[in-house]
């Protein structure tokens, strides 16, 4: 009996072990997106909070009253609007370029910090996470300094004789692209850096020895053995810039429309929770795909690998 006890305990021990993810994603995850659905399926009211719940509880007689009073009035308010379209598409459109600029910017520091000495890789990845030491609402405002038209950049252009007159960047979707890729940058170079360090350098010898030119062996070999690192570090940026609100409200103007500050005008400016909740749900819809396609990605190429 005794003996069995330990054979008992590591069983308990494997199974938690792939639980405790479960749990965590049960708890911060599906718990919450769950109380947005139901707010979402709810009506406004001018109350406290400003909504009229319709799943007020369990049992027979409140899941009939339920289903009789569920309506998609909400979800079908986003679909008739073109306002949560153009957000949407506008959304979608801004994280696609910023993700393409980051991956531009991103690749050849990655690159050029794995191909550096030993010694110096901690550093420099020290010096790419350093900003994250400095609130981010502190970077952003400290963008709108650097971009107004008597800020810093237009005083050095107006200093080397660059311009004549300051450039107008503030409130523009120009400055909402400076300050994803500066803000998102990190978080680009780093899976990168990861995957590109760890490459096997002796491939890329062995293509010199057989005459390979170093562009060639480059887009053969490098580009498709970082492919993993990619693909995570693209859905690392891509995924919360299609909800970024701070950078687009501080930095963009008001013709900068992004899905962030639409749920954020109709939650405090409109006080439609559930028409807000509703275009939550919906944003993490669309949040879902490039998740599902990256998992599929990880898939086939784990099975491959095997």
């Amino acid at each position: 009996m005794k003996a069995s006890e330990p054979a008992t305990r590591q069983r308990w021990g494997r199974a938690l072990v792939p639980a405790l993810p479960f749990v965590w994603l049960t708890v911060f995850f599906l718990l919450p997106f769950l109380i947005v659905v139901k707010i979402s399926l709810s009506d406004p009211a001018t109350a406290q909070p400003p909504y009229r719940p319709v799943f007020a509880g369990f049992g027979l007689d409140r899941m009939r009253a339920f289903v009789e009073a569920l309506d998609f009035e909400n979800f079908s308010t986003l679909l008739s609007d073109d306002l949560y379209l153009q957000a949407a598409l506008s959304s979608l459109r801004i994280a696609a370029i910023s993700t393409a600029l980051l991956l531009l910017i991103g690749y050849p520091m990655a690159y050029a910090m794995a191909r550096a000495q030993h010694r110096w890789r901690t550093l420099l990845v020290a010096l790419v996470i350093l900003p994250f030491w400095t609130s981010f609402l502190i970077r952003v405002y400290a963008w709108i300094g650097i971009l107004k038209p008597d800020g810093l950049l237009n005083q050095a252009l107006l200093g080397l004789g660059l311009v004549t007159e300051p450039l107008a960047i503030l409130n523009t979707e120009t400055a909402v692209f400076i300050g994803v890729v500066y803000a998102y940058l990190p978080f680009m170079v780093l899976p990168l850096y990861a995957t590109l360090e760890r490459l096997d350098m002796t491939l890329i010898e062995a293509a010199q020895d057989l005459g390979c030119p170093p562009t060639r062996a480059f887009w053969s070999i490098t580009l498709p053995l970082s492919m993993p690192g990619i693909v995570a570090g693209s859905l690392l940026c891509f995924i919360p810039i299609v909800g970024e609100f701070v950078i687009p409200d501080l930095l963009g103007g008001s013709e900068t429309l992004m899905i962030g500050r639409t749920l954020w005008s109709e939650f405090f400016s409109n006080r439609d929770w559930p028409l807000a909740s509703a275009v939550a749900v919906v944003m993490l819809l669309i949040l879902v795909v490039p998740i599902v396609i990256y998992r599929d990605i990880e898939s086939h190429r784990f099975e491959a690998a095997r």
